[in-house]
Parts: C-alpha cells; structure tokens; sequence
C-alpha cells in the first residue's frame, strides 16, 4: 500500500474510477462526458459521489451510472479492500486525492493523470533508500 497526498483535478479521479472499474463495458458517451460518474454499492467496494446536484442515469452490471453537477467530493474503494481514495473539492474542478492505493491502482491513478510518472519515480527512488537504510541498521 502507497501513501497518497495529491492535488488532483476532478477529470483525473473521474477518469481513474472508470479505468479502475468499467472502462471496459461503459458506453462510449459516458466516457467522453466530464459530468458522468460511476458509483457502486458497498458491499462490492463502494464508490460514491458527493455532489450539489446528482441524477442517476443507468446501472450496468454493479456500477450506477450518474449525472453529477459541483462535485464536492469522491470517495472510492476497490473491490480487493487494497485501495482506498478520497478526492475532495479545494476549488471548482481542482482538489485533493489522499488515502491509500495498491500497486495495481498506482498504475490507474498515473494513466488518469492523478499522479504523475515523475511522482511513481519519485516514489520508488525514495522507497528503495529508505529499504536500504534500513537493511543497515538492522
């Protein structure tokens, strides 16, 4: 599990809930439009949109399908318990990612653009000095 602390936009954490659940069965429209978000129930890893103005659109397979308008927030949590993400509004369409995300959800979270290649570098550059600290003072 990876430590995340993120400024992030909306459209980026959209994006990565989709690839992370149902890119593959979503119909293209809902792909393509910035104010549809899934959300799932949470006995399957829930997924929930807190928004000013939320419509539900459509439920395929264990994602419901929403209309939302002035996102103020996103919580997400995979089906595997392994991640755990919350996005919250700082301002508009621009907020903040914390929480915890597995190896898998770092590779979505970069191809959506939450997080950047040069942060998974970062990451791993820091994670493999500290691992060789502490092989010598143990």
């Amino acid at each position: 599990m990876v430590a995340i602390d993120t400024p992030a936009s909306l459209e980026s954490f959209r994006r990565f809930i989709i690839t992370s659940t149902c890119s593959s069965y979503a119909p293209k429209s809902y792909l393509d439009d910035f104010e549809v978000f899934a959300e799932r129930d949470e006995s399957l890893g829930s997924i929930y949109v807190e928004a000013a103005d939320k419509v539900t659109i459509k439920k395929i397979r264990d994602i419901t399908f929403v209309n939302a308008r002035d996102v103020l927030g996103i919580i997400y949590n995979s089906k595997s318990g392994n991640t755990a993400l919350k996005w919250r509004q700082i301002r508009r369409n621009t907020g903040k990612v914390t929480g915890e995300a597995s190896s898998n959800s770092l590779v979505n979270l970069a191809e959506a653009g939450v997080i950047t290649l040069d942060w998974v570098e970062n990451y791993v550059r820091k994670k493999t000095k500290d691992d060789k600290v502490n092989e010598i003072t143990s």
